[in-house]
């Protein structure tokens, strides 16, 4: 009983397994097939987000990992390749998208906010550690000396 529950477990275990993309392709020689896994972790899956082309099982990340392979057979060089990418799924699909007018944001504004942080933070350190007596005045010689009169009746 206990050896047929085990196979069933591994049996239920193997089928996740077996459901799984995997693709195989014939390079000329290591140098393309190097080529190949350096632009499938380059690439974003549009579908997953979070997921390169080479990781990912979703039929569209197999569709553009067919894709790059038939470009390669093509002898188009890495960048003719990437660029096609963005053309068809935009700048999106870049994990490291290029520094231009659209994607300054993206590329500067974490600096920025952190600059703008460091920067408040320091104006209200720098207020909290004004000293007291420079925020208050001074009496005039005629405050004082009616100060002193008031001080002199009290003690009398």
């Amino acid at each position: 009983m206990k050896r047929l529950l085990a196979a069933a477990a591994l049996g239920l275990t193997l089928t996740g397994i077996a459901h799984a993309a995997i693709d195989t392709y014939e390079f000329a020689n290591d140098a393309e097939r190097q080529r190949f896994r350096d632009l499938t972790t380059e690439l974003r899956c549009p579908k997953c987000q979070n997921q390169d082309i080479a990781d990912s099982n979703a039929p569209i990340a197999a569709d553009l990992r067919k894709q790059i392979y038939a470009q390669l057979q093509q002898g188009k060089s890495n960048q003719q390749i990437v660029d096609y990418m963005v053309d068809r799924y935009g700048e999106f699909v870049r994990y490291k998208p290029e520094v231009s007018e659209r994607t300054w944001l993206l590329w500067f504004g974490p600096a920025a906010f952190l600059l703008l942080g460091v920067g408040v933070i320091g104006v209200i350190v720098a207020r909290r550690r004004r000293p007291a007596a420079a925020t208050s005045t001074t009496l005039s010689a005629e405050e004082q000396a009616r100060l002193d009169q008031l001080l002199d009746n009290q003690d009398k």
